[in-house]
């Protein structure tokens, strides 16, 4: 990922997330693979630490409830392991915090590295503000929706990285129960309603899943009509995050690269365009109605 502030173009390093837009896929490059880096590393302590403890993987997942196959995953680097069995782990193999060190990195690992950073700013965000273009924004997705998405991806995906991509997308949705709660406002473009991704059953569940998150207090979505025909927005998506430190940052994703932006003059034009397309596009109410509508097309 690239932060960029002013003018100046700063090398941030790799990133990991599913963008706050439609959501970055997990990228083919070697570091995005999924046993690698920090699984790997994760993994190899965890084998040690049970086998020290003399526990096989049979016994072990019945100690921390789960089955055989999915430790040999963490182990083996394949599945990213939740932090709750992070936890268990540490406590049933006696290793005095040394899994629990590893939960931070291991988390960032669902996401692909140029999302990373993002992904970090989004969990502690105060305000969030998502332009969706292409299909529906991942913080919307459902679980069905997102692993068509995942799945359309070309090159390929193997079935590991689907899967961890989709624990990561849904892992970001955790946002809406966090506490104090954020305010999220959302502008999708028509033709992401309207396109079919993964089959007219799953495009039917992610219309009414849009109707039910638009129902929560901090929650606006707006549709921007095809026929509109004044546009403040055609440079693609961008999502606005705001800091609890009260900084405004833009992100912006396209083909597998991304940038957050810091400096004024970009965010003040990122500012004014969203301000522009909330007000081109449908209120929240009309928002509703126009999803229903589709709904009873469908």
């Amino acid at each position: 990922m690239t932060v960029t502030r002013g003018d100046e173009d700063t090398d941030m390093g790799a990133c990991s997330g599913s963008g706050p837009g439609s959501g970055a896929e997990p990228g083919n490059r070697p570091e995005d693979e999924p046993g690698s880096g920090v699984l790997i590393a994760f993994g190899q302590q965890l084998k040690l630490l049970r086998l020290r403890a003399g526990l096989d993987r049979t016994e072990f997942g019945k100690r921390v409830g789960y089955a055989a196959q999915s430790i040999a995953s963490f182990e083996q680097g394949r599945r990213i392991p939740q932090p709750e069995f992070i936890d268990k782990a540490d406590a049933v193999l006696d290793a005095g915090g040394l899994l629990i060190a590893l939960k931070k990195e291991v988390e960032r690992a669902q996401y692909p590295p140029f999302f990373r950073d993002a992904a970090q700013l989004e969990k502690k965000a105060v305000a969030l503000s998502v332009y969706g273009v292409y299909a529906i924004p991942g913080l919307l997705q459902t679980a069905e929706y997102a692993r068509a998405v995942f799945q359309m991806r070309r090159p390929l995906l193997d079935d590991d990285a689907i899967e961890r991509g989709l624990s990561g997308r849904l892992a970001r949705q955790e946002i809406y129960d966090r506490h104090p709660t954020p305010l999220l406002s959302f502008v999708v473009e028509e033709e992401a309603l309207r396109r079919p991704v993964g089959g007219r059953a799953v495009l039917l569940g992610q219309l009414e899943q849009l109707l039910l998150i638009g129902r929560k207090r901090n929650v606006e979505i707006q549709v921007m009509p095809t026929d509109r025909e004044d546009h403040g927005a055609l440079g693609g998506p961008f999502t606005l995050i705001d800091t609890v430190q009260g900084q405004r940052i833009a992100y912006a994703e396209a083909q597998g690269d991304s940038r957050l932006y810091t400096g004024q003059a970009k965010v003040r034009q990122l500012e004014a365009r969203y301000g522009i397309i909330r007000s081109q596009a449908l209120t929240p109410r009309e928002s509703s109605e126009f999803v229903q509508k589709l709904l009873g097309e469908k």
